[in-house]
């Protein structure tokens, strides 16, 4: 049966600890193999697809300041995290047989290409998966943030957030056993719930450009196939 695509143009926030699933180890194979073929899935569709990679399966910037490091290198240190998943990244997409191209906001010479709109927008038109790694090259600054920012400059119709999560809750679902799901909310009832979804800057940019999210679990088998259709396992959080 035909599969409509709601979604053509979709930047997907992928976390680094969504690398490891229940393992101890930076990557875990079995993991990473069922979310690239979920990225695969919908790349089949034709989508355009761009991904924000986390580094938190390597660093987190907001753990090395609580170590006692100056938060703007700790911010660093997590920054480079996000380039080595990247590069990562890259090579498992290309596993795939799914072709890619992998900008980072610290350019890295004769590594990593430093990020260029024009240069990315051309890739992605041409069917590339857009990797966007470093952060937006700034301290104090979470992926959350540049997940936001990178879906306004390449026109995305929907964030999708992939998460451990399948959703938004009233409360914390891991504390509170009666937590309530929210399966669709708007940007404004959330703010006012003070519910924890990203982090202010970046959920004020979405709701600002009229970016919707979509929070879903990226373990969930077809989780992100049916957020592309428009029929999201998760949250989704809207103008």
């Amino acid at each position: 049966m035909q599969q409509t695509v709601k979604y053509k143009r979709v930047l997907l926030k992928l976390s680094g600890e969504a690398l490891m699933g229940e393992q101890d180890t930076m990557f875990d194979k079995a993991t990473v193999d069922a979310i690239i073929t979920q990225i695969k899935q919908v790349v089949d569709l034709g989508v355009k697809l761009g991904i924000v990679i986390g580094g938190g399966n390597i660093f987190r910037g907001i753990n090395g300041s609580e170590l006692g490091l100056n938060r703007a290198n700790a911010d660093a240190m997590g920054m480079l995290a996000t380039v080595m998943n990247g590069i990562a990244l890259k090579d498992f997409l290309t596993n795939a047989g799914i072709e890619s191209k992998l900008y980072s906001a610290l350019a890295i010479t004769n590594m990593v290409k430093g990020y260029n709109h024009d240069s990315m927008i051309s890739r992605l038109e041409s069917g590339n998966v857009i990797i966007f790694a470093g952060g937006i090259g700034n301290p104090f600054f979470t992926t959350d943030s540049t997940a936001a920012l990178r879906a306004i400059e390449m026109n995305a119709e929907i964030l999708i957030k992939a998460t451990k999560v399948d959703g938004v809750y009233d409360s914390d679902p891991k504390v509170n056993l009666t937590a309530t799901k929210y399966y669709n909310i708007s940007f404004d009832e959330a703010i006012k719930q003070n519910l924890k979804v990203m982090d202010m800057s970046a959920f004020d940019l979405c709701r600002t450009h009229k970016v919707n999210i979509d929070v879903c679990n990226i373990f969930k088998v077809n989780s992100l196939l049916d957020s592309v259709l428009g029929q999201t396992q998760g949250t989704l959080i809207h103008v």
